[in-house]
């Protein structure tokens, strides 16, 4: 019985792959995501306008990808959380606790797992943009910088390359543009169009299109 299992949880994890990149970066006043917005299941493209980027709070942010129905569900649970903790407290939740609920949660689902990677971005009252990012099993990291997904090698050079400690929101954008904007080009599961978010002082908010037509984010 338990080899049936295994080959049905090969089988499931074999056939929910996505292509898909996403990228975050810390920045001396805030923290940037960025991502592409094509959801595909195998060379099938799904969705050519899919939002990568959820708002968990007004200050915390998350990235997506891998199993949609999965990822939804996890950020329901993380929205959940997060308006619990404000209406208990009287103060957001901070975005080290946030990103260790969501690992409690993806580790309690360990031998059922979500099919999802996950960065989870925000910032602090007291001015600390911060990123982790946390796996299907619920392992979690600190970063300074990060992509996921299957463009996220591409992504990643990009990042090595341009990204500096004491970059502001309004260039780390820029570099988070041109990351997953050469992942496009070369990631046949990447494409359609990005999407940038950023969070710092004024909270959580989407970049236009017209900003990120200035910086090439239109396909």
């Amino acid at each position: 019985m338990r080899s049936q299992d295994n080959r049905y949880e090969e089988y499931i994890a074999e056939h929910i792959r996505k292509g898909t990149t996403t990228c975050a970066l810390t920045c001396k006043d805030g923290v940037v995501l960025a991502a592409d917005t094509r959801a595909s299941a195998g060379l099938f493209i799904a969705d050519r306008h899919v939002m990568k980027i959820q708002r968990v709070d007004n200050h915390l942010g998350m990235t997506i990808a891998g199993g949609v129905a999965d990822a939804q569900n996890l950020v329901d649970i993380m929205r959940y959380n997060a308006n619990i903790y404000r209406i208990s407290n009287k103060e957001p939740i901070p975005v080290k606790s946030a990103a260790r609920l969501c690992s409690n949660v993806l580790f309690n689902q360990r031998y059922f797992p979500y099919y999802v990677q996950i960065i989870l971005a925000g910032f602090d009252s007291q001015g600390d943009g911060q990123i982790y990012n946390i796996d299907l099993f619920g392992s979690m990291t600190s970063e300074k910088f990060i992509a996921t997904g299957s463009g996220s090698p591409v992504a990643y050079g990009y990042l090595e390359a341009e990204f500096k400690a004491d970059l502001g929101v309004n260039d780390a954008y820029k570099v988070a543009v041109q990351a997953i904007a050469a992942a496009i080009r070369r990631n046949a599961g990447t494409g359609d169009g990005i999407n940038v978010v950023i969070i710092d002082r004024n909270g959580y908010r989407e970049l236009s299109k017209e900003t990120k037509a200035a910086v090439g984010a239109v396909f």
